[in-house]
């Protein structure tokens, strides 16, 4: 019975009409979907519209609530809105729209909730909007693209509660009018691009708990004194919006307050000794200002913080006792300062700290035995200071430790045998110290990847338990004095890259056994006293950068096979016993007399030295220069003959070529739903998306829905005028990588070429880097693309045969998807090098100024370090936000900026500070200086000094200080 009512009831419904709320739906749903769009499947014309998915209807049918979140519907928001006049709810967050706001808003007379947040919605904000919605209490578009000034007609409506502007590209100052917007509780303002001064009138919000104004904003002058009026408030976040001056002392009168964040600014002065008044604060960042003087006493009341930030700043004076007796400490950072004495004996002791970071002070004494005692502590970082005495044993128990770096102290005895088996730990960084003993003879740390103990006082044998820290990457042993051989157990370390046991005293001879571990990239046996010969198995080492194996008593001969390893760029082979003929060609052709001095039974050109006998290669160069020339009388002959040849021939050609088809020609390289006149309709100068050197580039929608990137070459490219399209077709109609732009086809004609690309949305890393969205591209976005861009050209060097040089490596030429996943494209000025360890001579310099390898340009000689180089200014480029070239005066590129910039700061731990992009936040201290000692290092002068792209991948995707989860600025 109840079916059968439930059945007519939906009978009648079905047979009524639709209210006018249905087509305004249905409407809406046209244009937000985009072209070929997919969502909102349920919103059908023959449905009960109050039934759609994000609707809800009062008892009249008229739809009262909006809401559709993380849909994507790529389209607008149409002026159809402004029909649904009972909507009290109208939530559109994250479904990638676009467009702008249509005035139609404005006839909400209801609406109370206005977000359409973490969409690309742009344009002005329309004023008609901002001060004709009389009931609304929350207006969120954070996350968009709008731009213009900051609306002020927002500041009539007078039942606002939540106002969150930020994420867009609003500039100018703040209204003074905000500050009659009594009922406001939450005020976002943050990652825009405000400035002039911050009004004081804010002050006067009494009922505002939540104010964000920083980050990318770049205010004049300080904090407003009367922000100590807003009695309400408990989150006041100012980070990184250029504010001077001072800390008002009126801060402290904030006693809801829980959380004060003003870190990156140029604050100076002292602490107020008021800010004792914050009884309720948990959150303290005061970190990477100029702030001054001693950390006040007063500051023990306190007793709420579980975060204190205080580092890189020029803070004095005795380390605070009082953070010891804080009850809930979780994060104590103060690093980078001039702190002095010693830490608190109870620091710890309360059971909640989990990381502490002192690190580059100068504090003494020893090491609290409590740090651990709750058994929470994550990081313990206590490096460049002058701690002595030993390591407490308790802290060898504490199993939560995931980084332990001590290093540069003064710190003897012993290291804790519990180190070595901390099952969460993924560094140990204990080098520059005065520990003595030996290592123990039990390891079992499951996650450690980094163990760095050199220049210690260590002994004995290393223990055959290193092969049981199956996950070492990097084991740096240096400047010891360890005895005995090199454990076999050792190459059991399938992920290691960096092994270093120079200066020490250990001998036997080198394992073959360690061809075993294929991530090697540096080995470094100098200066001790091994024995035999260099094995032949360590040249199947493919990503070996890095091989030094001085000051040994190594004989025999060099194996020959050496010469074939193509990341080789580091050899030192000095002061051994080594003898025979040093191998020609390939990688030895970089290496100069250095690399083998002091080998008295060594021969060969690098020595200056002829081997007895005319061998082979003597031979060999004797014919190559009768062949040579031979072909230079030939070509005399072929000066003379070929131009009265040419003019016949041309003549012909010309003819031929107008009487052949000039019928255009589709060659797909995987299957395309689309034909040759497809592509051709979409050559329209609406359609240009860029243009370059190499061409012109159209963005093409195809008839099944997919777009396509079509650059046409400049000038003819058909037939014999190929000006770089038989490289792009030999090199990406072959290519198979996920980070290298797919070449899907071409379409051609006896006379030109059109090539047919995957269509990138987000265009080139220079233009999103460079362009109006550039704040917007954060770190992990930036990191994320570095080590993309990175695997593309690793493929190109050492996974291609013959290998690859791009030749035009920039940001400019690496392309992003959708999802931001970067794709290295543009190989119309590829080479190929026959010879896999020879450079090549060009004819005349190719590439972009200011990504120039300096060996290129002065000798025309190009290699992959060629592209390396490259590929560092690119890295540059992600860390300062600043173009290769145009921005540091005449003659200086951002490569000799950034070294002349970095090299004026007293403290090099955070010299990367002084040139780091200023719309960066929220940023990892750590990864950033690991990418920019990546970058500098392929930036090197000297392309010898530079790594491979397979090193550069593996450091960018092994960084030895993965971020902290805290140590963000």
């Amino acid at each position: 019975m109840q079916i059968f009512l439930l059945s007519f009831f939906v009978f009648v419904a079905s047979s009524l009409p639709l209210p006018p709320d249905h087509d305004a739906l249905m409407k809406l749903k046209a244009g937000m979907l985009g072209p070929g769009g997919a969502g909102l499947d349920d919103w059908r014309e023959t449905s009960w519209h109050c039934s759609f998915s994000g609707v809800a209807c009062d008892s009249d049918a008229r739809v009262v609530s909006l809401n559709v979140s993380f849909v994507p519907l790529f389209g607008r928001l149409g002026p159809e809105i402004g029909l649904l006049k009972s909507l009290v709810n109208l939530t559109l967050s994250g479904c990638n729209l676009t467009g702008g706001l249509p005035p139609d808003l404005s006839r909400l007379r209801n609406l109370a909730v206005l977000n359409v947040s973490n969409n690309a919605v742009s344009g002005e904000f329309p004023e008609e909007v901002a001060g004709g919605l009389n009931e609304l209490q929350v207006l969120d578009v954070y996350n968009n693209n709008l731009t213009g000034r900051l609306p002020v007609q927002v500041a009539k409506l007078k039942k606002l509660r939540h106002l969150h502007f930020g994420g867009n590209y609003f500039y100018g100052e703040i209204p003074e009018a905000y500050a009659e917007i009594v009922s406001l509780e939450y005020l976002a303002l943050n990652g825009n691009g405000l400035s002039g001064k911050i009004p004081p009138g804010l002050g006067r919000l009494k009922n505002l708990r939540h104010m964000y104004i920083g980050y990318f904003n770049s205010y004049e002058g300080g904090i407003p004194p009367e922000f100590g009026s807003l009695s309400s408030l408990v989150r006041l976040d100012m980070a990184s919006c250029n504010i001077t001056g001072e800390i008002p002392a009126t801060l402290g009168n904030l006693k809801q307050l829980d959380s004060l964040f003003l870190q990156v600014n140029h604050l100076h002065g002292t602490i107020p000794a008021q800010l004792s008044g914050l009884r309720s604060l948990k959150s303290l960042d005061l970190s990477l200002n100029e702030l001054t003087g001693e950390i006040p006493e007063s500051l023990s009341e306190l007793r709420e913080l579980t975060l204190l930030n205080l580092f890189s700043n020029h803070f004095v004076g005795r380390f605070p006792a009082f953070v010891a007796e804080f009850p809930n400490l979780e994060v104590l950072q103060a690093w980078g300062n001039n702190l002095t004495f010693e830490l608190p004996e109870g620091l710890g002791r309360s059971g909640r700290l989990k990381d502490l970071d002192v690190g580059f002070n100068r504090l003494t004494g020893t090491i609290p035995r409590g740090l651990c005692a709750g058994g929470k502590l994550e990081r313990l970082m206590l490096m460049s200071n002058g701690f002595f005495g030993p390591v407490p044993e308790e802290l060898g128990e504490c199993k939560s430790l995931k980084r332990v770096r001590i290093g540069d102290n003064f710190l003897n005895g012993t290291i804790p045998t519990g180190f070595f088996n901390l099952p969460l730990a993924d560094m140990l960084e204990l080098g520059d110290n005065y520990f003595s003993g030996e290592l123990p003879a039990r390891m079992s740390g499951e996650k450690m990847a980094i163990v760095i103990l050199s220049n210690n006082d260590l002994t004995g044998s290393i223990p055959p338990a290193i092969g049981n820290i199956t996950s070492l990457q990097n084991v740096v042993l240096d400047r010891n004095r360890f005895t005995g051989t090199i454990p076999s157990e050792i190459t059991e370390l399938r992920q290691l890259s960096k092994l270093n046991l120079s200066g020490n005293r250990i001998s036997g001879v080198i394992p073959p056994e360690l061809a075993r571990c294929t991530s090697l990239a540096a080995i470094d046996f100098s200066e001790n006293n091994l024995t035999g010969g260099i094995p032949p198995e360590l040249t199947d080492l493919e990503d070996l950068d890095t091989l030094k194996l001085a000051g040994n008593r190594l004989s025999g001969e060099i194996p020959a096979a050496m010469s074939r390893m193509r990341s080789l760029t580091c050899l030192d082979l000095a002061r051994n016993d080594l003898s025979g003929e040093i191998p020609v060609g390939g990688q030895f052709r970089i290496f100069n007399e250095t690399s083998f001095a002091g080998n008295p039974g060594l021969c060969g050109p690098p020595l200056r030295s002829r081997c007895s006998g005319r061998d082979v290669s003597d031979r060999r160069n004797l014919a190559s220069s009768f062949l040579s020339r031979l072909l230079l009388v030939l070509g005399s002959l072929l000066i003379v003959l070929v131009p009265s040849v040419a003019a016949l021939v041309k003549a012909k050609r010309a003819y031929d070529s107008r009487r052949k088809s000039k019928a255009w020609r589709l060659t797909a390289f995987q299957r395309l739903d689309f034909r040759a006149e497809d592509v051709l309709e979409c050559m329209k100068d609406d359609n240009i998306i860029g243009k370059g050197g190499a061409g012109i580039v159209y963005r093409g929608s195809m008839p099944d829905g997919v777009d396509v990137a079509i650059k046409r070459l400049v000038g003819p490219t058909g037939g014999r005028n190929d000006r770089g399209f038989s490289a792009e077709i030999r090199t990406l109609g072959r290519i198979r990588h996920r980070n290298i732009v797919r070449l899907l086809g071409y379409v051609s004609n006896k006379e030109q070429n059109l090539l047919l690309y995957e269509y990138m949305p987000n265009g080139s890393l220079g233009g999103r880097l460079h362009g109006s969205k550039g704040a917007h591209m954060q770190w992990d976005t930036r990191y994320r693309v570095a080590t993309e861009a990175a695997r593309g050209l690793c493929y190109l060097h050492h996974d291609c045969s013959p290998l690859i040089i791009h030749r035009d490596v920039k940001s400019n030429n690496i392309l992003l998807d959708s999802d931001f996943e970067a794709h290295v494209a543009d190989f119309g000025l590829a080479k190929f090098l026959q010879d896999a360890g020879a450079s090549e001579c060009m004819s005349a310099v190719a590439g972009s100024y200011g990504y120039i390898a300096p060996e290129y340009a002065y000798t025309l000689r190009v290699d992959e370090k060629s592209d390396v180089y490259s590929f560092g200014v690119v890295l540059l480029e992600l860390i300062t936000g600043k173009k290769p070239v145009g921005e540091f005066g005449d003659g200086v590129d951002i490569v000799r900026w950034v070294r002349k910039t970095t090299s004026e700061v007293a403290d090099k731990s955070t010299a990367v500070l002084a040139v780091v992009d200023p719309r960066l936040s929220g940023y990892p201290l750590s990864g950033v200086q690991h990418l920019f000692k990546v970058a500098m290092r392929c930036v090197e002068e000297t392309s010898t000094k530079r790594p491979t792209m397979r090193e550069v991948v593996h450091l960018l995707t092994n960084p030895p200080s993965p971020p902290p989860n805290l140590l963000t600025i």
